[in-house]
């Protein structure tokens, strides 16, 4: 074990130990370590195998930001190691290996590079015959491409998602984030806080700096009840109107913020020099976080590549935690401002002169020594501190401009003007710390300018000049091996005969060459990619290639969500068990199918029906959606949604609503409310609520109309009491609404107070008899209900379930969307001729179905009679014309009301008039002939609804 004492180690609990296995054999590590971290201390360098020649790779970030530390876990392949969490019996193996990790068989394909020149998979694949690819190449290629194994007897895991809404959303929590942050909610604004650490700090945990600053920065934040902090979550992308996927563990947070600053920091870049791949060869901010985070000191003997004052920094950490430092490179012409802090402790600083090369161990398992001109140097550990890059991804994603600015040496970002989104910290070029902290609070200002909170707090010119950065030399060694994409093994011989090929745009050079395709996503070899194309050009010229979200890996799960049924109760599910109801899922809604033992389900479903017919029923109907459509522009609003009129509808009457998509296919069909001039209570089927709220939605953010649409759902619950006692129960209950047949016609609707609770009752006749559907506040279903029951009882008032409604509405001839309508149903289709407004300019789906019109029907769906029947079909079963199929009956059920079954079916359009027979091919194959009937197979001229 390599680990140190106190203080180093701040993750780590070291009264926890943790075991697990790596490739087999056991470890173990403390609670708070990584998988990679655990590793080093046990001196396993190799994490795993290049993808491309099988060369041994290990940590080089710390930061999940390469391919070199994927790791598989038994159900989850690429893990990265130096991310991952350590779990107590975790079963670790190394991936893209053909053997083992120490002795991989294909690692032969290393001495056979020269033979696979970049691009030879375009040469190489396409014969020698014809079906060369099918047969030969394809299968190989499937055998070796791909990292990891992925479980497909994997358990199901649980993922969820949930929404957030702020002011102001601060992505980093570094010294730039945590002060963007702290200044904006110090302002008064509501401010969300998001890092993909464990902990806030970013670089103040790791790097070399007074711990009070951090300690001050925490305090502050802790004292801010409108500062919400989110460690250990991912913002993986931008989207339109700063919408951000927060990934927290296996929950995805959509979050909308009025504000973003992004202050996501650097990308350590590595050195391009000949073997720079082996184990053992690390970024500056890798050795530091070893140190600092997980106590383990990662070599004992080291060479610093320092081009910058981190480097230093990052050679100082390594003398005080004991590490024997060989030497500190330094490959700018005159060494920096800190080497006399060095020199003074001895430690000699060779200047001008890059790592040329490095050789390693038997098998390349890990770094034994560098080159630096003629001089071989031996160490076990190389920290590689030559420069980074603004962490682009995000801010690209957002609409910035990534430039080079050839004086500094440093890759730029630049926003469009306006944009709601600011960068703050290393990745708007601010790397000094005091300077970032400061430029922190400068885009809290300019966030907080925007948002309008009173007069922003004055931010003083903190700023430090930044020096300029070490362009590296990228002319490539002879012998190769200078690696530029480490994911892909791609060197700069392999780039530069990529432009010699003449591939002078880097978009065609990464295809051509796979560059930025692994998972670094060119985080590590873009700027060196540019640079190496722009031969004879600009970098800024050149750019990067585009950046597209994710920024990172996400789990399928996580974008799925949870995959547990839904369950969904009405207020009423309480009073539905205790008299003793049947219950049924329907959708994600548990409804009553009837009411009694369930070995008498025919009599008892039955006597409902009767119920309804002869006195009076009641029918929890909570699970309709609800809307409320709110605005002076609601009338014309539901003229383009619906094809009914509802712009010259009275206040206080209800109107059929009928919902058509583009191709002037119906997807819903309700009723519609009108409450005032400027709001409609418009219903929709229990299913299709959340498509009919985002349809409506989804159009006016084109029309532009001045409404709101809301959801109400839940909010309020609702009761059908019908049959022809029904208006004698509800005017024996106090209220302010006269029920009368004349004050409260058929298709109208009033407000008021009934047994003392307010509702909303509308006089529609799904059943066909007289019925009043009375919608009141969910917290007060219950009461509504029990005074109904108890007003009923003299009338004989009967609960009903979903079995009787169903025959109801069938005895009616009533669709229901989805059961009596398919993907092509147009209202023609349905004899809904009369639903359809022929007068209003449009409405969504007109010209469609008036195309349709003219293309002709060749279907219409009828009633059909059973009565006297031999053979009784199921529902789905066909109709046939002529020996072929012309449709199928829809719904089918027995008709306790006319004594024989019943059913709605689609039939030819010749077949359709009233008293044709068709023929219905049975479930046991017998053709059976019935006739057609009207819709309405009781009642149909609705004299029973409208008295």
């Amino acid at each position: 074990m390599t680990r140190l004492g106190t203080p180093y180690g701040s993750r780590l609990d070291r009264t926890r130990p943790v075991r697990f296995t790596f490739e087999g054999k056991a470890y173990h590590g403390f609670a708070g370590d990584c998988i990679a971290s655990a590793l080093a201390a046990s001196d396993q360098w190799v994490l795993s195998r290049s993808f491309k020649y099988h060369r041994p790779r290990g940590i080089m970030t710390m930061a999940g930001a390469e391919a070199n530390t994927l790791v598989q876990l038994p159900s989850e392949p690429n893990v990265p190691a130096d991310l991952t969490p350590l779990q107590d019996g975790m079963m670790v193996t190394a991936q893209n290996v053909n053997g083992s990790l120490e002795n991989d068989r294909d690692a032969v394909i290393d001495r056979f590079g020269r033979f696979l020149p970049v691009g030879f998979y375009y040469r190489t694949f396409m014969g020698p015959r014809q079906d060369s690819w099918l047969r030969f190449w394809e299968p190989m290629i499937r055998r070796k491409a791909g990292l990891g194994i992925v479980d497909v007897k994997a358990p199901h895991l649980s993922f969820d998602k949930a929404h957030l809404h702020c002011d102001l959303l601060v992505v980093g929590a570094g010294p730039a984030g945590l002060s963007a942050a702290i200044s904006a909610a110090q302002a008064g604004a509501d401010v969300l806080l998001c890092d993909d650490n464990p902990e806030i700090g970013g670089s103040l945990t790791y790097r070399r700096c007074d711990p009070g600053i951090l300690f001050s920065l925490a305090a502050k934040a802790a004292k801010l009840p409108n500062l919400r902090i989110m460690t250990g979550t991912i913002c993986n992308g931008w989207y339109e109107d700063n919408w951000l996927p927060l990934i927290q563990g296996n929950r995805l947070y959509r979050t909308r913020a009025r504000e973003v600053v992004l202050a996501t920091g650097a990308i350590e870049q590595p050195a391009v020099f000949r073997n720079n791949d082996l184990p053992g060869i690390m970024a500056g901010g890798a050795v530091q976080r070893l140190l600092r985070h997980y106590a383990v000191q990662p070599g004992r003997r080291a060479v610093v590549l320092a081009a910058n004052d981190d480097g230093y920094d990052c050679a100082l950490d390594l003398v005080e935690a004991g590490v024997e430092l060989a030497a500190i490179v330094d490959p700018r012409p005159n060494a920096g401002d800190r080497a006399g802090e060095l020199r003074a402790r001895g430690i000699g600083i060779l200047a001008g002169a890059p790592i040329e090369e490095a050789s390693g161990t038997r098998g390349n398992k890990h770094v034994a020594r560098v080159r630096i001109g003629s001089r071989w140097i031996d160490c076990d550990l190389v920290a590689v501190s030559v420069g980074s890059v603004p962490a682009w991804q995000l801010p690209c994603h957002a609409g910035a401009r990534v430039g080079y600015d050839d004086a500094t040496a440093r890759m730029t970002l630049s926003l469009p003007v306006g944009a709601a989104v600011r960068l703050a910290g290393a990745v708007a070029g601010k790397s000094r710390l005091q300077s970032a902290m400061a430029d922190g609070r400068r885009a809290a200002r300019e966030a907080l300018e925007r948002l309008g909170h009173g007069d922003p707090p004055d931010v003083q010119n903190e700023y430090e000049p930044e020096p300029a950065a070490w362009a590296q030399p990228l002319a490539g060694n002879a012998k190769g091996r200078d690696f530029v994409d480490f994911d892909e093994d791609l060197q700069v011989k392999d780039l530069r005969n990529a432009v010699k090929e003449g591939y002078r745009e880097l978009e065609l050079v990464k295809r051509f060459s796979t560059v930025g395709m692994g998972p670094s996503q060119g985080r590590h070899s873009a700027l060196a990619t540019a640079r190496i194309v722009a031969t004879g050009r600009r970098v800024g010229e050149v750019g990067i290639t585009t950046a597209r979200p994710p920024t990172g890996p996400e789990k399928l799960g996580v974008l799925a969500g949870h995959h547990e049924p839904l369950e969904r109760r009405t207020a009423l599910h309480a009073r539905h068990l205790a008299l003793n109801a049947r219950m049924k899922p329907i959708g994600a809604w548990w409804r009553p199918y009837f009411y009694g033992p369930e070995d008498r389900i025919d009599r008892l479903v039955r006597e409902e029906i009767a119920a309804v017919r002869n006195g009076v029923g009641m029918l929890d109907v909570s699970t309709l959606g609800k809307l409320e459509i709110r605005g002076p522009d609601a009338g014309a609003f539901l003229d383009r949604m619906y094809t009914m009129a509802h712009a010259n509808q009275r206040v206080g009457r209800v109107r059929y609503c009928l919902m058509l998509n583009e191709m002037g296919t119906v997807i819903d069909d309700g009723v519609a409310y009108r409450l005032a001039d400027d709001l409609f209570y418009v219903t929709a089927t229990t299913g299709a609520v959340a498509r009919v709220q985002a349809d409506m939605l989804f159009w006016n953010a084109q029309w532009r109309l001045k409404v709101d649409v809301l959801n109400v759902t839940a909010a309020f619950s609702g009761m059908n009491v019908t049959g022809p006692k029904a208006r004698e129960v509800l005017q024996a209950l106090d209220g302010d609404i006269d029920f009368s047949r004349d004050a409260f016609p058929y298709l109208h609707g009033r407000e008021g107070m009934l047994a003392g609770l307010p509702v909303r009752v509308m006089r529609i006749g799904f059943t066909g008899e007289v019925s009043y559907e009375l919608h009141c506040p969910s917290s007060y279903a219950v009461a509504l209900w029990d005074a109904l029951s108890e007003a009923g009882k003299p009338h004989g008032l009967r609960p009903y379930g979903l079995e009787a409604s169903r025959m109801l509405r069938l005895e009616k001839g009533h669709i229901l969307i989805g059961q009596d309508t398919d993907a092509l149903t147009t209202p023609n289709e349905l004899g809904f001729g009369w639903a359809v407004s022929k007068k209003k300019p449009f409405f969504v789906g007109k010209r469609s179905i008036e195309m349709r019109t003219r293309l002709g029907e060749r279907r219409r769906l009828v009633g059909l009679s059973f009565e006297g029947a031999s053979n009784i079909p199921g529902e789905s079963c066909l109709v046939l014309r002529g020996g072929n199929p012309v449709g199928q009956i829809t719904s089918i059920g027995f008709s306790p009301t006319l004594g024989h079954t019943i059913a709605l079916a689609y039939v030819h359009i010749d077949d359709a008039a009233p008293g044709s027979k068709v023929t219905v091919k049975c479930r046991s194959g017998e053709l059976v002939q019935v006739p057609v009937i009207g819709h309405a197979f009781v009642d149909p001229q609705n004299v029973r609804q409208e008295m």
